[in-house]
């Protein structure tokens, strides 16, 4: 019977499971990190030396989306990594407590109700829904392995942080911004509130597209040469409801018009326009037989400028629309000449300031008609749109109806489209104090990754309205303003705002509700402009936008923790128009600077096929369902596995392709882990950079040293790629250290050593001590992602070593052991491999031999090969893991040897190796029954038992 020499082999041993098991592990994990107070240790560095990441707060509302996992995860992976590279970097949550979502919601719950509940019983009721909410997220937050101050997070509804906003507030009346004027803004007759530009979503609406006729005066046909006729402007509409409202017609100064004879009437239009029209929008005026338009049509050609003035009849109300200057028309859609309701528009309202119109608004805040328009009183504006065009129809004022599919902007929260309606808001100015020119020299100042969101930022700022800051609603900090009964002066005193503020720091913002004028002011304050006693208190809160846009001056600045300005500002990719603009404006206004150095964007989350997720089609991924399923382990490795810059996707089979690669990395490091484990770390160094590099060089094989030089330059790579936020190339680049480098390469060709060599030999420590330092770097590589993992194994290493992988440095590249020269020699050697194995495949799918170790490999090869070859001779069939070889220099191979068809003049020729097999370490060899006292043994083990 065959002596079994198992137990004298060096076989792994590690009790670091195979099986990760993630939903449970990490729980444990979780619990370790908070018994230990590892986010409070890893902050006890050197505070001058720091990384400020500040967090951009989530509404606390409803549980967290997969976009919310995706934006902390990627700030996690940022702050671990400056913190294992030595920086203090604390990571701060917050919370976006107020606002038209949550009390939106509370509106839901109180149904019927809602106008029985006072002001500040509503107030307790929508705080109450946001820290209830806020508790859940901030638990699935800890969920994904996210670390951060979780006790102390920061509130946009703290007593401090509503104080913090009325004092950013103050500071922007004392300087002048603040003022309150009636201007168009987008209004949702739904939640009956202004919206600013970051509460408007874009979607897709059907809308009426008509052409209307607006007939010249007869006292003006001479200035245009058109005396005795029957003139018309054509004005081209997706919004019939607006023309209630117009008072006027815009035209281009600098635009070519024509004015094209039909009959008995003279049409206006945009020449260019007029050339390009459809065929449909002709064929109600004229004999299409005579399409296209051309100059052959004679038409009288005037230029903009020269209607300037003229005047027009309204189509159906009894009142007269002029002509006025506009640059804003075009000649890209329409006719080239606007209607204009200065009420209902930004540049109608820019344009009727400077004709001195009537911002004219004929419709509540319920979207409906007041009234002022006769026959359309009470009657919602979408739905109006009908009977206006059968008004027209009947007026003989339309010349054509059609439905368009177009983007429309469509409200935040209730998702129903909004309307533009001039209205009474409180605005900060742009051009006061040259904010935007201001904001638009931080922009250039301020990098952006990725580099276009400096030119998309840029143009939303050079081209945005003043800023409406004041919302008609309850749950937020209210305009803190004063104004006299008597001469209505707006109160402006730093010593009333910083009044305000004290009450505010003592009680919160339900202050403002709660006490009267009186007790609000300072103790006998009187008007400075009329003397009076007596004021009013505004009722609008603030734009929530202020609120976050403020987090810089209320966290930022005040908070002990952090520092002013931030190193980086992380959201989605929308945040250009949202908070990173908010917080630009609300910075710049008063301090004169951006509140960031960086700012980086992340694009969306979608499902597979890169569709939106929506959960009526039913391709919605959610993180608790991820986590339940696979462990956040795996969606952490999702947000790395990307380039998170573009849109992200996420479907059930990228994440079973995910969990594949994550079982590859682990079961390399279980490798690492099982082969050092009778590795004395005490009567060795224990890393790299304590050991004299000549020294260890000397005892080290040249296999051993490749692997030392490719793990300094996967340390390069993956450092290069955290410190760029690449955090995809980062992991790809361990991933293939793992998979090709390692498992296909060099602990495959290890195992011999590691499992047949003499346990304390020079040999087999040597190969350790490479493992030992691969496995430590590569652990703490991985630890800003692989979080979990990266404690899991820290834990199994057998080190003197500190308690967390999250309190150790991160790896730093070791010049001295990095050998181009032997890198680019191996890729020599490694191609040759390759083509051994190929030609080792054959075989087996041949039959001819089952295990590599039955073969002998012989090369046939020309002198350049030779010369690659000749200096590895003896060390070859443990590259090739084969159980000989021999090298045949310009010999023409056999017939049936593997002709390589990568390598020139090199053929594969795999025999049967010769003797017998070696019942210890299976290779085959001439000496195996050579010894009587172990007959199945091969010289090389039976010299290992017997030394």
């Amino acid at each position: 019977m065959e002596k079994d020499y198992k137990d004298t082999l060096n076989l792994p041993k590690t009790e670091f499971p195979m099986k990760a098991n993630l939903v449970q592990k990490e729980l444990e994990i979780l619990d370790f990190w908070k018994t230990h107070n590892t986010y409070q240790k890893m902050q006890e560095k050197d505070k001058s030396n720091a990384y400020i990441l500040h967090d951009g707060p989530p509404y606390a509302n409803g549980h967290i989306h997969i976009g919310h996992a995706l934006n902390k995860i990627l700030k996690d992976i940022i702050v671990k990594y400056k913190s294992m590279k030595g920086f203090y970097s604390p990571y701060v949550p917050g919370w976006d407590c107020h606002g038209l979502p949550i009390e939106h919601e509370v509106d839901k719950k109180l149904g019927s109700k809602k106008g029985e509940v006072s002001i500040l019983a509503k107030r307790t009721l929508c705080k109450e829904y946001a820290l209830n909410f806020l508790d859940i997220q901030r638990e699935e937050f800890k969920r994904l392995g996210v670390f951060g101050d979780w006790q102390e997070p920061y509130l946009t509804m703290s007593f401090q942080y509503e104080a913090s906003i009325v004092r950013e507030f103050g500071k922007f009346v004392e300087k002048g911004y603040i003022y309150k004027g009636k201007k168009p803004v987008h209004w949702c007759p739904s939640c009956l509130t202004a919206l600013a530009e970051a509460e408007v979503e874009y979607a897709d609406k059907e809308s009426p597209s008509i052409y209307v006729k607006f007939r010249i005066l007869d006292d003006d046909l001479s200035r245009i040469g058109l005396d005795g006729k029957n003139a018309f402007f054509i004005i081209w509409t997706t919004t019939p409801w607006t023309l209630p409202a117009n008072l006027a017609l815009a035209v281009n100064p600098e635009i070519e018009y024509w004015a094209i004879e039909v009959g008995n009437s003279v049409y206006i239009i945009s020449r260019n326009l007029a050339k390009n029209m459809p065929i449909l929008f002709w064929a109600d005026l004229i004999d299409t037989s005579n399409i296209p338009l051309s100059d052959e049509h004679n038409p009288l050609s005037i230029k903009g400028d020269k209607l300037i003035g003229i005047r027009a009849q309204h189509p159906f109300i009894d009142r007269l629309s002029k002509v006025v200057s506009g640059d804003f028309v075009s000649v890209e859609e329409g006719t080239g000449i606007v209607h204009i309701a200065p009420g209902h528009g930004e540049d109608d309202y820019e344009t009727g300031l400077r004709y001195g119109l009537d911002i004219y608004a004929p419709v509540d805040e319920h979207g409906k008609f007041t009234k002022q328009v006769e026959g359309l009183e009470g009657q919602f504006v979408f739905k109006a749109n009908a009977q206006i065009i059968d008004i027209l129809k009947n007026k003989d004022a339309l010349i054509r109806e059609e439905k368009i599919t177009h983007s429309y902007p469509h409200c935040w929260r209730c998702k129903k489209p909004v309307i533009f309606r001039a209205t009474e808001q409180w605005f900060i100015s742009m051009e006061k104090n040259d904010l935007r020119q201001n904001a638009l020299n931080e922009i250039k100042k301020t990098r952006w990754i990725p580099a276009w969101g400096l030119d998309r930022i840029k143009g939303m700022v050079e081209n945005r309205p003043d800023w409406c800051i004041s919302r008609q609603r309850a749950w937020g900090v209210p305009i803190t303003l004063f104004q006299c009964k008597k001469c209505k002066q707006i109160i402006t005193d730093k010593a009333v705002i910083d009044n305000v503020v004290k009450e505010v720091e003592k009680a919160g913002a339900d202050v403002w509700f709660e006490k009267s004028v009186k007790d609000l002011l300072p103790e006998g304050y009187k008007c400075p402009k009329c003397n009076s006693p007596e004021f009013l208190k505004e009722t609008d809160i603030l734009d929530v936008w202020f609120d976050s846009g403020v987090s810089h001056a209320a966290v930022l600045e005040a908070d002990k923790r952090l520092s002013w300005p931030a190193d980086l500002y992380l959201e989605g990719s929308d945040q250009h128009r949202g908070w990173f603009q908010s917080s630009l404006l609300a910075s710049a206004g008063t301090r004169g600077k951006a509140p960031y150095r960086a700012v980086l964007t992340h694009g969306f989350v979608v499902d597979g096929q890169g569709k939106k997720m929506s959960k009526s089609v039913g391709n919605v991924i959610s993180p608790q369902e991820v986590t339940n399923k696979h462990g956040s382990e795996i969606l952490r490795l999702w947000c790395a596995s990307a380039d998170y810059r573009e849109d992200m996707r996420i479907s059930k089979e990228i994440l079973d392709r995910l969990v594949e690669a994550y079982r590859k990395i682990r079961n390399t490091c279980r490798f690492l882990l099982g082969n050092t484990y009778d590795f004395e770390v005490k009567s060795h160094e224990t890393s790299a950079s304590s050991v004299e590099p000549l020294k260890i060089k000397e005892e080290l094989l040249e296999i051993d040293r490749l692997a030392l030089s490719m793990l300094q330059h996967l340390i390069e790579k993956v450092s290069r790629a955290y410190e760029n936020f690449e955090f995809h190339e980062a992991f790809h680049s361990i991933y293939n250290f793992c998979v090709t480098n390692m498992s296909a390469f060099y602990l495959d060709v290890l195992k011999d050593r590691l499992y047949t060599f003499k346990a304390g030999s020079k040999e087999r420590q040597a190969a350790q001590w490479v493992l030992y330092n691969i496995l430590l770097a590569l652990t703490k590589m991985m630890a800003p992602v692989l979080s979990f993992t990266a404690e899991e194994i820290w834990s199994f290493i057998p080190k003197n070593k500190e308690e967390s992988i999250f309190l150790t440095s991160f790896p730093e590249v070791q010049s001295e052991f990095m050998d181009k020269e032997l890198e680019k020699k191996w890729e020599s050697l490694s191609s040759i491999c390759d083509e051994v194995n190929k030609a080792l495949e054959i075989k087996r799918q041949q039959k001819f031999i089952g295990n590599s170790l039955e073969a002998k490999v012989i090369l046939y090869v020309d002198e350049a090969n030779y010369k690659v070859l000749e200096g590895y001779r003896t060390f070859l069939p443990t590259l090739f893991i084969v159980s000989a070889t021999e090298v045949v220099k310009d010999q023409s191979p056999p017939d049936d040897s593997y002709k390589s068809p990568v390598i020139s003049g090199m053929a594969v020729l795999i025999e049967k190796a010769q003797g017998k097999k070696c019942s210890r370490c299976w290779n085959w060899s001439v000496t195996v029954g050579k010894y009587k006292d172990f007959p199945e043994l091969c010289e090389r083990c039976r010299g290992v038992l017997t030394s």
